[in-house]
């Protein structure tokens, strides 16, 4: 799961992970200062941690991180950011003197006009509400990116060995996969199967929940083919 998730979802800033199976959906740093104010600065953030704990998204009460380490909150929100949180909360203390709070999407990091985060400034009570739409909106838009990337990376035109060949003979640097007839041979018939694709370092992928039914012979032994299969290259 883990190296599908950084080969779809990773950018140049990381990885970005799916909120349904991030470990921590939220994650809340305050801007300890090593001051006065930081009692009242957790205080702030602990009553946001409360708040979202207490409501679900995706069928489950979200997952929430008060990070109360030390460190500058700069390096903690971009070791946040390369593990994938898809929601990073900084506050700090004029963001507590406001009521607000600064709010990072890793789905949608960067201000395209400026060049800089693009954070967001709602109300604590404002994100403790709108979190939850917010990671159901990110789970459906990258499943949404993933579904179109793998639809993408699918060749299912090919009807015969040698177009098989020819297909994955090309210099790409993702050759994707084929989606092809298949009659499930057994025993000397399969064995002569997996030395022909071994020979194009091809290996059978698996069989696709959603594949439509077989609509020709199998290319690779002429019978009757009884479903379709993902063939490919490990890479």
């Amino acid at each position: 799961m883990v190296g599908g998730v950084i080969m779809t979802h990773g950018d140049d800033d990381g990885l970005r992970v799916p909120p349904a199976i991030a470990p921590f959906q939220v994650v809340i740093l305050p801007m300890l200062r090593d001051n006065d104010q930081d009692a009242a600065l957790l205080d702030y953030c602990e009553s946001l941690r409360a708040s979202l704990s207490s409501v679900s998204a995706l069928g489950e009460p979200v997952r929430v991180l008060l990070d109360k380490r030390p460190g500058k909150a700069a390096a903690k929100r971009w070791d946040w950011v390369r593990k994938g949180a898809p929601v990073i909360i900084e506050v700090g203390g004029r963001d507590m003197e406001n009521g607000v709070v600064s709010l990072l999407r890793r789905d949608a990091l960067w201000n395209a006009e400026t060049g800089k985060p693009a954070f967001q400034s709602p109300t604590r009570e404002d994100a403790a509400t709108q979190i939850p739409a917010m990671l159901e909106e990110m789970q459906t838009g990258m499943l949404a990116v993933a579904c179109d990337r793998r639809e993408a990376n699918i060749d299912r035109s090919i009807a015969s060995f040698e177009a098989l060949a020819d297909f994955f003979a090309e210099d790409k640097t993702f050759p994707g996969w084929a989606e092809v007839n298949w009659s499930k041979p057994t025993g000397a018939a399969l064995g002569a199967v997996e030395e022909r694709l071994k020979e194009l370092k091809l290996t059978f992928r698996n069989v696709p929940a959603d594949a439509g039914p077989a609509n020709g012979p199998c290319i690779f032994t002429g019978e009757p083919a009884v479903e379709r299969i993902l063939v490919a290259r490990a890479y």
